[in-house]
């Protein structure tokens, strides 16, 4: 049997207890990460926040809250764990003074990382971060994507045209050919918009634009069979806005908006994914100033390891 990392056990070190990594796994450095498939990576980094600020102090928070969770999914029964080897890789450098040169930073690391063979599943950080993780991942062939979210990220700019924050980074992504159009679906949009240049942009690029009308009138398993098909067997990246979920579950977030999904919504969605090659993830937009109890934090990252399930199921489909 494989000797893979293993999560500390809530058994032997109670889960308030250790240094806080993701979802208990050691934690190691990524220079040293050799034979890593799956690597789980903080971003603290919102330099493309418009609204509140906060998200790059998620990550942290995130780590904390993750202790919760326990290797086995109570569903599917997979242990990530026993499929995959997975390392909390820690932070990846940022820059929160600049822009420009935080997107640099992010990009050229998670080139490194996917340099590697590692798949990442990050935790922001605004959704701006997307971006230079998707340069990574569909650096070589244009991924499709999964994208839960209350708001379409397709904007075109902001405040006379600044073209990077976190309302633009898919729109860049299909202009830089890192991320296929045809193969990418968005759920769960709603809420008052200043305009539909992002939704005629995204439908005229062939993006499927899914309301939140239409999701809850078809409910998860309809809506995910489409997402399927869109996806197909190619390289699928997962794209998780906690603000995709009604505040109501999830109020520490930059852009609320009332009217989403709840938590075991989101979570039968998820679940819906076994099967897809999972290429890389991310859960973002989590701002813990707007929420000091930790359940914004608790909801992403349990919607983090209903991503890393069928990743390390993809993982291991592969090394067979």
């Amino acid at each position: 049997m494989v000797d893979f990392n293993k999560p500390v056990s809530g058994l032997v070190t109670p889960r308030f207890g250790g240094i806080a990594t993701f979802m208990r796994m050691p934690h190691v450095d990524l220079e040293q990460a050799d034979g890593i498939d799956i690597g789980l990576v903080g971003i603290p980094w919102d330099g493309g926040t418009t609204n509140r600020p906060g998200p790059r102090h998620g990550p942290r928070q995130m780590r904390d809250m993750s202790s919760m969770v326990r290797p086995m999914h109570q569903t599917s029964h997979v242990a990530p764990s026993k499929l995959a080897n997975i390392a909390d890789l820690g932070d990846c450098p940022v820059n929160p003074a600049d822009v420009a040169d935080g997107l640099k930073r992010v990009e050229t690391y998670f080139k490194k990382l996917v340099a590697r063979g590692i798949r990442p599943l990050s935790a922001g950080g605004d959704h701006l971060c997307s971006l230079p993780v998707l340069r990574a991942v569909g650096e070589r062939e244009p991924v499709g994507m999964i994208h839960f979210d209350a708001h379409t990220d397709l904007y075109d700019g902001y405040f006379g045209g600044f073209k990077y924050t976190h309302g633009t980074p898919f729109r860049r992504a299909i202009e830089e050919g890192v991320l296929d159009p045809k193969r990418t679906i968005q759920i769960g949009l709603r809420g008052s918009m200043y305009d539909l240049d992002d939704f005629e942009w995204g439908e005229k690029m062939g993006v499927r634009l899914v309301r939140i009308e239409e999701a809850m009138e078809k409910g998860p398993k309809a809506i995910m069979a489409e997402a399927r098909g869109i996806v197909g067997d190619g390289p699928t990246y997962v794209s998780f806005d906690i603000d995709c979920l009604d505040p109501a579950y999830a109020p520490g977030t930059g852009t609320p908006e009332i009217g989403g999904f709840t938590t075991f919504q989101a979570q039968a969605m998820l679940r819906e994914m076994r099967g897809l090659h999972i290429v890389g993830g991310d859960v973002v937009e989590v701002s813990p100033p707007f929420d000091p109890s930790g359940v914004t934090a608790h909801a992403g990252v349990t919607m983090m390891f209903e991503i890393l399930c069928p990743m390390a199921e993809d993982v291991a489909k592969a090394r067979r």
